[in-house]
């Protein structure tokens, strides 16, 4: 399988403290990828910056001929506002607006994608319900019926399986392993390790800055964990700014300029 996105040291910054740090690498094409690393490690700030909610501060996102419709983007649960008053059937619609357009109108079609992708997540006939009455398992079933109506070439997902029940994690981890086999390329961050070993082939291993890429059989040994839990516990959250390696070297030309 071929690179279908690179990272060529990026380096995101939160108020020029960095949130991943010179990371360099490259998500095969059809590949079905964990990132995973502790917490505070940069995780979802690195699916953000793949997706083009935030921008690197330094290195880049080479994405190729991609652009953002071929993206499927699930951000993690706390990012969601349930409070707004739209129904279950509109909230998948959503992902029909590539078809459709901004302001334009659903088809037939779309409807009927819809309906079938409810199905899909084991909620039909659950079209007209409002999402602010639906338990945090049917909410995030909803939004993984968004994702299939959208049908997106790669799918990024922010811990899917937080904060719900084993059967929901067993039926959306079925959908995700049948993207894989698609020929999706499939992208998550996940915190249960047990579940990266036993279904993802390939894991991002970050503790702000890389730890390990690769088969996970490999990267997620006893030994990579340890030196993440140490990488993450040594961090300095006052470290000074992480700056373009141009200008740090003129600070450091700088300072050993003798005073006139």
């Amino acid at each position: 399988m071929s690179a279908l996105i690179r990272l060529d040291n990026l380096t995101v910054t939160y108020e020029r403290h960095p949130a991943v740090h010179h990371v360099s690498g490259a998500f095969r094409a059809g590949s079905l990828t964990a990132i995973a690393g502790p917490n505070g490690a940069g995780k979802s700030t690195l699916l953000k910056a793949i997706i083009g909610e935030l921008r690197p501060a330094e290195g880049s996102i080479d994405l190729g001929a991609l652009t953002r419709n071929d993206f499927g983007y699930l951000p993690q649960a706390a990012d969601v506002v349930r409070r707004f008053p739209i129904s279950v059937a509109d909230t998948i619609m959503l992902g029909a607006w590539k078809n459709s357009g901004a302001f334009g109108r659903f088809s037939g079609t779309d409807a009927a994608r819809a309906r079938d992708a409810l199905a899909a997540v084991g909620l039909a006939g659950f079209e007209r319900r409002h999402i602010g009455s639906l338990s945090a398992g049917q909410f995030q079933r909803v939004l993984f019926a968004r994702l299939l109506l959208q049908d997106a070439r790669i799918i990024l997902l922010d811990e899917p399986f937080t904060a719900i029940d084993q059967r929901t994690t067993r039926d959306l981890l079925d959908i995700v392993l049948r993207w894989h086999g698609d020929g999706r390329t499939v992208i998550a961050v996940l915190h249960d390790f047990d579940q990266v070993r036993a279904h993802f082939p390939e894991t991002l291993l970050i503790a702000r800055e890389l730890v390990g890429w690769g088969q996970t059989g490999g990267v997620m040994s006893s030994d990579n964990l340890t030196k993440a839990r140490a990488m993450a516990e040594s961090w300095d959250e006052d470290a000074e700014d992480c700056l373009p390696e141009q200008e740090l070297a003129e600070r450091k030309s700088a300072k050993r300029e003798p005073a006139e």
